[in-house]
């Protein structure tokens, strides 16, 4: 019998160290997915689309829960653990940061993330303004990125997970962090 895989979120502000741990995670032979919005962000400037969060935060939402839910079947098949910068619970973060919660696309998103379950342990990046950087994609400021976390620490735990805080740490402590969290069931 063939069990589902162990989709693990990490999610947290931006420039928490997410994505450089998702990259030292995949350089351990880890499947990884990327993070839904810079993903959509990159897609749009490219073909000069306006589903960008600085010019349309709803069909940039939109954009994202499809990106998110294509990344969850995308592993279905998957053996041993995935991991995830970010998941459909972060959409509904990111709503609720833009004043789109009882929007018709939060809905969608709630029922999404109910139907799609992660791993019960979501690990979350603190806020750490002292590795923050900004890029091409991301703009906010480090007021934003602070209220980033905060809500994605009220969001996952409302959707029924167990919120796990990474330590502010090196990369490879926080993968052995991660590694010994998981335990015999990664």
């Amino acid at each position: 019998m063939h069990r589902p895989p162990l989709r693990i979120v990490l999610t947290g502000g931006p420039g928490s160290g997410k994505t450089t741990l998702l990259q030292a995670l995949a350089s351990h032979g880890h499947a990884t997915m990327p993070e839904a919005g810079r993903d959509v962000i990159l897609q749009q400037q490219a073909g000069g689309g306006d589903a960008l969060p600085w010019r349309n935060p709803a069909r940039f939402a939109e954009a994202m829960l499809g990106h998110a839910v294509a990344a969850f079947h995308a592993t279905d098949g998957a053996r041993g653990p995935v991991f995830f910068d970010r998941g459909i619970g972060d959409v509904l973060g990111y709503l609720e940061l833009v004043g789109l919660r009882d929007d018709a696309i939060a809905h969608r998103c709630r029922q999404a993330a109910q139907s799609r379950r992660y791993h019960s342990q979501v690990f979350i990046a603190p806020f750490w303004p002292d590795i923050y950087v900004n890029d091409a994609e991301r703009r906010q400021d480090l007021a934003e990125a602070e209220a980033t976390c905060a809500v994605m620490a009220r969001v996952w735990p409302a959707l029924g997970y167990e919120l796990v805080w990474l330590p502010k740490a090196p990369v490879a402590e926080r993968v052995a962090f991660i590694m010994a969290r998981l335990g015999p069931a990664r």
